[in-house]
């Protein structure tokens, strides 16, 4: 039997990590947390069966695997970022490119990207779809809207408002937060059991989910509450597809963040539109 291959997550934060010889240095380049760039490491190893750094006080030395490890991986990632490339075939002349969930470009961006479009109208639109912080790094965008905690998204980075999460359920459907199925969006550091310890109950999710998006979907076409993100809820609060399951409002460690690349022009009207217009 073929054995499988580890993520490509942990060859990235080996690769960072030996080239910085630093599990700090290689978080901030990627956009991970310490902790986070140290487990994919220890992971990559224990898949591997061999230690690839003798870890220090001072830092990081490669054993002699991970040194004969470090130029296959490097080349490796070389080329799959060429063969990435060699795909790009979208042009550059007035395009603005955005990186950001399905989710926020669903729910967040497209009911008012009319409006944008209408005002700018020798400006083309490129969206990549990205989710955690650190896929923005493989990726080169005038305007980037990540999910995280401020420490993952950085310092020039402003949060989207509001960003507590709420209970939501299709208008149409009878029932409670405690008496309806419960979805779970998966991967974040607030869920269901937030809203047990602040609001009590005993919720016990049976839909789970990777994104806030797929977790309104399914709760518009009522199959029960979603506990999503209330920014990324407005559009649907706005428009009636969905209705509060209860009033409560749950603190989020983490959140939607909007930075952009400040020499460019487009960028910086893009960003006043999405502050003016979108978040109002």
């Amino acid at each position: 039997m073929v054995k499988a291959l580890p993520p490509l997550a942990w060859f990235r934060a080996f690769e960072a990590a030996a080239r910085r010889l630093s599990f700090t240095a290689a978080a901030e380049e990627i956009g991970m947390t310490q902790s986070a760039v140290s487990q994919h490491v220890r992971s990559l190893e224990t898949s591997l069966g061999v230690g690839l750094f003798i870890r220090r006080a001072r830092g990081l030395v490669l054993t002699d695997e991970g040194r004969k490890l470090l130029p296959k991986v490097g080349s490796a990632l070389e080329t799959l970022t060429a063969a990435a490339q060699a795909f790009d075939v979208v042009p550059t002349e007035n395009v603005l490119t955005v990186a950001s969930s399905v989710s926020v470009a669903q729910w967040i961006i497209s009911p008012h990207l009319a409006a944008f479009t209408a005002d700018h109208p020798n400006v083309r639109l490129r969206f990549l779809s990205t989710i955690w912080p650190d896929d923005f790094h493989t990726v080169r965008a005038d305007v980037e809207i990540p999910f995280g905690s401020k420490k993952q998204v950085g310092r020039n980075a402003m949060m989207l408002e509001p960003n507590g999460l709420v209970a939501l359920k299709a208008p149409y459907l009878k029932g409670t937060v405690e008496t309806l199925p419960l979805i779970e969006s998966v991967g974040t550091s607030d869920g269901w059991k937030s809203w047990q310890q602040i609001v009590g109950g005993e919720p016990k999710p049976g839909i789970f989910v990777d994104t806030y998006g797929a977790a309104l979907n399914l709760a518009v076409d009522g199959n029960g509450v979603a506990l999503v993100s209330e920014v990324l809820a407005r559009h649907a609060l706005r428009t009636g597809q969905l209705v509060r399951a209860h009033d409560a409002v749950i603190e989020c460690k983490e959140g939607y963040y909007l930075r952009i690349n400040e020499a460019d022009e487009t960028a910086r009207q893009f960003r006043d539109w999405f502050v003016c217009k979108v978040c109002d």
